[in-house]
């Protein structure tokens, strides 16, 4: 379930990184953020790989997985509020 959750809130950051960039916005934090959710994406995926060769089972469904998307989901969220809020202060990225 983390595995998905990442790969949602990458696409999610991805798609607000175009169009802030394309609206001509600065779109440093949420190119920061994007990464981080994708550099999780992929840790995950790794993981899944494995769990599938020795256990057959791809993805992890269970309750206490999707807990532990929702926690590294909120820390991203707080990674970008962080980076806004730094924007804002300095007036830069």
């Amino acid at each position: 379930m983390c595995e998905l959750m990442a790969i949602a809130a990458a696409i999610i950051f991805t798609a607000v990184f175009f169009v802030r960039r394309h609206s001509g916005g600065d779109a440093s934090a949420e190119r920061t953020v994007a990464l981080a959710f994708w550099g999780a994406a992929l840790m995950w995926a790794v993981d899944c790989v494995h769990a599938f060769a020795t256990e057959g089972e791809l993805l992890d469904l269970s309750a206490d997985d999707a807990k532990l998307g929702a926690v590294v989901v909120a820390a991203g969220l707080m990674l970008y509020a962080a980076l806004r809020i730094r924007r804002r202060i300095t007036g830069r990225a």
